[in-house]
């Protein structure tokens, strides 16, 4: 009969498509902020994380209030001159990575910088020195012996530091000096920036002993930070003098500067695996090994350190600006915006990236440890033929990292060739944006790493944030 339908008969084909779940996408997004309001809540759950939080900020902004107090003896209604100087080149970034404290003539105006200056000579001594490679071998106390020369040193720079800043304030901030007490100047003021220095290397150290972690890294990334706000009203401010014109060019250079940020994550991020087999080994009725593993490579093994480099040596000739002879020269060294500029810039930046990679990098250190543990590479010999391999391979990513790293490296001087206004530029490159990446990322990689084992989610949806650990702690420092 027609109509009917018996049963264990094949229903009749049909194209409509079954429903699927609803698109709306007002439903994704209450997903989305629902699912970052539960992430806050673990987080703030956790007493030992939220412990960490809130000495970490506590102490932070302890440093932030310090670097607003004028040292003794000067008016701070006539820096103005300091502001106006501290705008590009070493001084610049000295202002920069202590927030604005050293154009305020602050108790914390040379910040964390002589401890920055001290830490890298022992790195390089622990490299270099073999006396000192003894040290470092004997464990948590050559650890703790260096870290103790480390203050020593900090100390020396600190003193020699704080007299150049004496007579930089006589010089170019002889006005801001009370004449009352610019006899007792030249003393006061090197006891109060030595202290001022060791009182943020300690809060760096008790973030990192009671906080989140690489205090040094915070303290700079927020001063790198405190800065970012003013930047971007004043470009808000010269694209509005413009007309309308200028909203979309604004709007045009935040989007470039969001993907600048995005893809210098990706060149932090970015790691070579190398597969890594490990042999069977039989322990009575056990067994171990046999697993595939891999051994990460970083494309940016070198962090920071080549545009510090690159920057202190750029620096350079600008002590000889005084001279007629030489005055060409210190200004082509000087400024970012110059092509000559840009292209000795990006290769002392690919030049020492290559050093300190080599440096830092020991292909044959890595086979050993591999030998070892049983550790081999598919298809490579163990032993010295799995350093070559490795060293190989090291190189092969080295070098588009560092292409990369210089091209990081003079952006800032293209941004001011388009017209974006000096303080803003350069966020979009250099020394600063690398810090800042680099140690959010580390930070962001702590906190997850405190939700993952206590069996909450990430901080991301997919994957896992791989930070640098210590970044500046073991880049920069």
């Amino acid at each position: 009969m027609q109509g009917t339908h018996r049963i264990g008969a094949s229903k009749p084909f049909s194209t409509r498509a079954a429903p699927g779940p609803p698109t709306d996408r007002s439903n994704v997004k209450y997903c989305s902020v629902k699912k970052l309001v539960q992430t806050l809540r673990n987080i703030w759950s956790i007493e030992d994380l939220r412990s960490k939080i809130i000495v970490t900020v506590g102490l932070t902004l302890v440093y932030r209030v310090g670097t607003f107090i004028v040292l003794p003896g000067i008016d701070p209604n006539k820096l103005s001159a300091l502001s106006g100087n501290a705008q590009g080149g070493a001084l610049g970034l000295i202002d920069a990575f202590s927030g604005g404290a050293f154009s305020q003539a602050s108790i914390l105006a040379l910040g964390i910088m002589p401890y920055i200056s001290a830490s890298i000579f022992m790195q390089l001594a622990t490299i270099l020195v073999p006396q000192f490679q003894k040290v470092q071998k004997e464990g948590a106390s050559g650890q703790k012996k260096i870290n103790q020369w480390t203050r020593y040193i900090t100390v020396l720079v600190t003193f020699v530091q704080a007299y150049a800043y004496v007579t930089y304030l006589r010089g170019m901030g002889k006005d801001a000096i009370i004449d009352s007490f610019s006899g007792y100047f030249w003393l006061t003021t090197p006891i109060i920036l030595t202290a001022g220095t060791l009182f943020v290397m300690w809060l760096g150290e008790k973030i990192t002993d009671k906080g989140l972690g690489n205090g040094t890294s915070l303290i700079i990334m927020l001063g790198i930070l405190a800065r970012l706000p003013r930047s971007i009203r004043d470009e808000w401010n010269a694209k509005l003098a413009q007309g309308s014109g200028g909203i979309l060019i604004f709007v045009i250079e935040v989007a470039v500067f969001v993907a600048i940020n995005l893809g210098l994550v990706l060149l932090i991020q970015g790691t070579r695996k190398v597969p890594v087999n490990y042999a069977k080994q039989i322990v009575g009725n056990r067994q171990f090994g046999g697993a595939r593993q891999f051994l990460p490579l970083k494309v940016n093994a070198s962090g920071v350190m080549p545009i510090i480099f690159a920057q202190a040596i750029m620096f350079l000739p600008t002590i000889f600006a005084n001279f007629d002879s030489t005055k060409g020269i210190a200004k082509l060294f000087s400024d970012p915006r110059d092509y000559v500029h840009m292209i000795v810039y990006g290769v002392i930046v690919v030049g020492f990236t290559f050093l300190y990679t080599a440096l830092i990098f020991n292909p044959k250190q890595i086979a050993d440890d591999l030998k070892r543990n049983n550790g081999f590479i598919p298809g490579v010999k163990p032993g010295q033929p799995t350093a070559d391999y490795i060293g190989t391979v090291m190189d092969r990513i080295t070098l588009p990292g560092a292409f990369l790293l210089a091209l990081v490296g003079i952006f800032p001087g293209f941004a001011q060739r388009l017209g974006i206004t000096q303080g803003f530029a350069s966020f979009f490159g250099g020394t600063s944006l690398l810090i800042m990446v680099q140690v959010i990322l580390d930070t962001l990689q702590q906190v997850e790493t405190q939700l993952l084992m206590r069996q909450y989610d990430g901080l991301m949806k997919s994957g896992r944030i791989s930070g640098r650990q210590g970044a500046v702690s073991n880049a920069v420092i």
